[in-house]
């Protein structure tokens, strides 16, 4: 059953290119089962990848063990409003696009700005055969896990 006054618009899957009706969805009101507390993501480098992140994320480091570094919101950490990011050590490679992916968007300024402060920090360009029409980039961190940075800026957590 829909709960009418569960809200009528989500996010676009086409990287906020506005919302879109749900009427239809089911919508679970004070219901909410789980959140997303934690994303781990294996990485061959779990520093460079941890400093990286940290630096486009403005996190820092929550924890670390012989496997693993964990980061988050400095001040806060798991559990708060933001999940926390890990970085599981794998000798892997990465292999093919990922299936998820990381979306940011710029909190202080705008689009051109931010995107030049995260090829400064280490990201580059990656084409997955976008027309450049797009109002989003496509970008990889240093170990080419694929992300977006996209337009519209939002407040600070």
């Amino acid at each position: 059953m829909v709960d009418p006054a569960a809200s009528t618009t989500r996010r676009s899957t086409t990287h906020g290119a506005g919302p879109r009706p749900t009427s239809g969805m089911r919508g679970y009101g004070d219901q909410v089962a789980c959140r997303i507390t934690e994303l781990v993501l294996d990485a061959r480098d779990p520093e460079l990848l941890a400093r990286f992140w940290c630096e486009v994320l403005g996190y820092v480091e929550l924890e670390r063990d012989e496997a693993s570094i964990e980061i988050g919101q400095p001040g806060v950490g798991f559990g708060g409003p933001q999940p926390t990011i890990v970085f599981s050590q794998t000798d892997e490679p990465k292999a093919g696009k990922l299936r998820l992916h990381i979306d940011v968007n710029a909190t202080d300024r705008e689009q051109d700005d931010e995107l030049e402060r995260l090829l400064a920090a280490g990201a580059r360009r990656v084409d997955i055969g976008q027309t450049g029409a797009e109002p989003w980039h496509v970008l990889a961190d240093p170990e080419g896990n694929e992300f977006c940075l996209l337009r519209p800026r939002v407040p600070k957590v």
